[in-house]
């Protein structure tokens, strides 16, 4: 018969020279093992090395032992020291969370000017009505942004196409820095527009108020004008004159730009990222199809499985690594946000990347129509006629907001460590929840991590990663660290990291 009774504190303690940390593993191949822990400190271990270190076995003073002790990996008895270095890590990879959402999006219309067969957003026509934000929501919408609690806050301007409510993003712009004064509340400007419509009006303006400019570039003129179509013009000519301008009138470095991966960019690798070199883009952010809007209609269309996108984004990397080598500045926004989770101590703040989940808690959104979302993707939902993660309207106070049922549930579904099958993974201190996808994606806010299209790509990008990282040599190494201190990483919401 079982012994059932409780048993002392010593059952619990291994036996052997040190003690077992917490840790979660991943074996990268037959011979690599991969350890990290919830401050986010990694090994990468021979396979034997790893069982000699489960068995107790590694010799006191080794080079694998003190290195171990170092990652706190393993410890001599009890050791606060040990736990309160541990708490410490986790604490600064949480500090994201103080001050409550800092990225706030604003639609000031959904209008378009282009056709873009991915479009996630669901965009309306250029003479479409009723699709604007009215003055009074926007009013509300910069009072409620003034309302959170932290100094730095991102004031981000979205679409359709901002450009064609310039008149409103003036006017906003211009609001909530007034209003800004004396509340010791930094504001950043941000608008993400296809640069089509850009006018010297709109330069002097950014110019004036410090606008951060993102816009997409999906690569060569045969690729871009196939995937962003616009109507009566050959839209990359327009937005490559347009970037050049910028850079002289506003600096270099002065526009962000990411791409939107389909179907026919997969063969052309080297041509989308030469092109970025060609305008003297130092920053390129590679993102996968999202699935949301018009581009659930497209998917057979333009898309494709995330092994052909893990793929693509490994020879891209490759690519970008070897352009650095020969003198050519370049940064993959996506693997700098990555690295600085996995090299520094500290989070970042994209919010796709966070746990608890950056929806609501790291962002929120400000629809045309006064809505008040949880985040982009829920603001896309809505406008799919799905509005589960609507947050209220402007007309709500921001304590309502920020308490009421729908983050209560983005709360009790957003904490990665503790779903299942992100609690054990070894990549959880660099991942993030991000439950408003797997709701959209399998139906349930938690999801089934073993069918997650999310899941599978970050397991791909985290082991491309850890492959680079375990066989850097120093120029490799002194790239990569290069990345996580440039100021301008293109981002899909720029970058805001710091």
């Amino acid at each position: 018969m079982a012994d059932t009774r409780f048993k002392g504190r010593d059952a619990y303690v291994e036996a052997g020279p040190y003690r077992l940390m917490p840790f979660r593993f991943e074996r990268l191949d037959a011979e690599r093992v991969l350890m990290t822990h919830s401050g986010g400190e990694f090994a990468i271990l021979k396979r034997a090395v790893f069982e000699d270190f489960l068995a107790g076995a590694l010799a006191v003073g080794s080079s694998e032992h003190l290195d171990l002790k170092s990652r706190s990996f393993l410890t001599h008895g009890p050791d606060a020291a040990s736990l309160r270095a541990l708490a410490s890590q986790w604490r600064t990879k949480k500090a994201f969370l103080e001050g409550g959402p800092k990225l706030h999006i604003f639609v000031p219309t959904l209008r378009c000017n282009q056709s873009c067969g991915y479009c996630q957003v669901s965009r309306a026509d250029v003479s479409t009505t009723g699709v604007d934000m009215t003055r009074e929501a926007a009013s509300r919408a910069i009072d409620l942004m003034l309302k959170a609690p932290a100094t730095t806050l991102t004031m981000e301007f979205q679409g359709g196409e901002p450009l064609l409510a310039f008149d409103t993003v003036r006017w906003m712009v211009e609001a909530a820095a007034e209003r800004s004064v004396g509340t010791g509340k930094n504001l950043r400007y941000v608008i993400c527009t296809n640069l089509t419509l850009l006018t010297d009006e709109h330069i002097a303006f950014f110019k004036e108020h410090d606008v951060a400019i993102s816009t997409s570039l999906d690569g060569p003129a045969d690729l871009h004008d196939r995937n962003r179509p616009l109507t009566g013009s050959a839209a990359h000519a327009i937005v490559v004159a347009n970037i050049r301008h910028c850079h002289e009138a506003l600096g270099p470095g002065s526009v962000s730009a990411l791409m939107t991966t389909t179907k026919h960019s997969l063969g052309q690798v080297r041509e989308i990222i030469d092109e970025y070199v060609a305008l003297g883009l130092n920053s390129i952010f590679l993102r996968e199809l999202n699935p949301y809007g018009f581009a659930t209609k497209s998917a057979k269309a333009v898309g494709y499985d995330t092994a052909e996108f893990a793929a693509f984004y490994k020879e891209a990397l490759a690519h970008i690594l070897d352009l650095n080598r020969r003198g050519v500045p370049m940064v993959e926004g996506y693997a700098s946000i990555l690295l600085r989770k996995i090299l520094t101590p500290f989070g970042v703040g994209f919010i796709d990347l966070q746990s608890p989940t950056g929806e609501g808690f790291g962002g929120v959104l400000y629809n045309h129509d006064g809505g008040v979302y949880a985040s982009d993707e829920a603001r896309m939902l809505a406008e799919m006629g799905d509005e589960t993660f609507r947050l209220g309207t402007v007309s709500d106070t921001y304590i309502d907001l920020m308490t009421g049922k729908t983050m209560q549930l983005l709360a009790a579904a957003g904490v990665a460590e503790s779903l299942p099958g992100c609690s054990d993974c070894a990549y959880v201190p660099y991942c993030g929840a991000d439950p408003i996808r797997h709701y959209r994606t399998q139906g349930d806010l938690v999801g089934h991590r073993p069918t997650s299209g999310f899941c599978r790509k970050q397991k791909a990008i985290f082991a491309t990663l850890f492959d680079l990282l375990d066989g850097a040599d120093k120029e490799t190494m002194d790239i990569l660290l290069g990345w996580l201190n440039i100021g301008n990483v293109c981002l899909p919401r720029p970058q805001w990291l710091l």
